[in-house]
């Protein structure tokens, strides 16, 4: 069995699940609305304040469902009463981001700026012109949004100029081997 497909979800104060003949799945809480339609064999069980999620077989195909579709309603009910969060660092002589209103204006070493437009749902912050915050309750949503301000300039492997998460580690390289001296 999958050990996470078991593991029954608790539904925090203030948050409700409801599920609909067609596996719709909606969870309503503090900080917003998610919904997401689950595969037709799996079922969602809301008993009290708990949800559990069961499958029809042991078949690879409904194990693999088990655990991913407990997995994304787990999400669901984070996101609505805490909410997900992904922080970016810049590093690089002249590169910085600040903040325009909701849109976030990326500093990168470009002949242009380059402006981030927010997606519904998802904040962007700088609180450091070298920070960026993305945050939102869809956290799917979330580490697209980081990705894609990432895939900006990405960080490289020499200086480790570019944009890496809070918590990357950058592989680093050696220069050249020649220079000084060699002819």
């Amino acid at each position: 069995m999958s050990r996470i497909g078991k593991a029954p979800i608790e539904i925090p104060n203030g948050v409700t699940v409801t599920v609909d003949d067609n596996n719709h799945v909606v969870v309503k809480g503090p900080k917003g609305e998610l919904s997401r339609t689950c595969h037709k064999d799996i079922k969602v069980i809301v008993e009290g304040n708990v949800v559990t999620v069961q499958r029809p077989s042991d078949d690879k195909n409904h194990r693999a469902l088990h655990g991913l579709t407990r997995s994304l309603v787990h999400n669901m009910v984070i996101g609505v009463t805490e909410g997900f969060t992904k922080s970016l660092e810049i590093n690089g002589v002249g590169y910085r981001a600040t903040q325009q209103g909701k849109n976030l204006n990326l500093s990168l070493g470009f002949s242009h700026p380059v402006v981030v437009e927010p997606p519904a749902g998802i904040t962007l912050a700088a609180p450091a012109p070298n920070k960026i915050v993305v945050s939102g309750v869809d956290k799917e949503v979330v580490g697209e949004v980081a990705a894609k301000i990432r895939g900006y300039r990405e960080p490289e492997p020499y200086k480790g100029k570019g944009i890496k998460y809070e918590n990357e580690h950058i592989r680093r390289k050696v220069g050249k081997a020649g220079g000084k001296g060699a002819k």
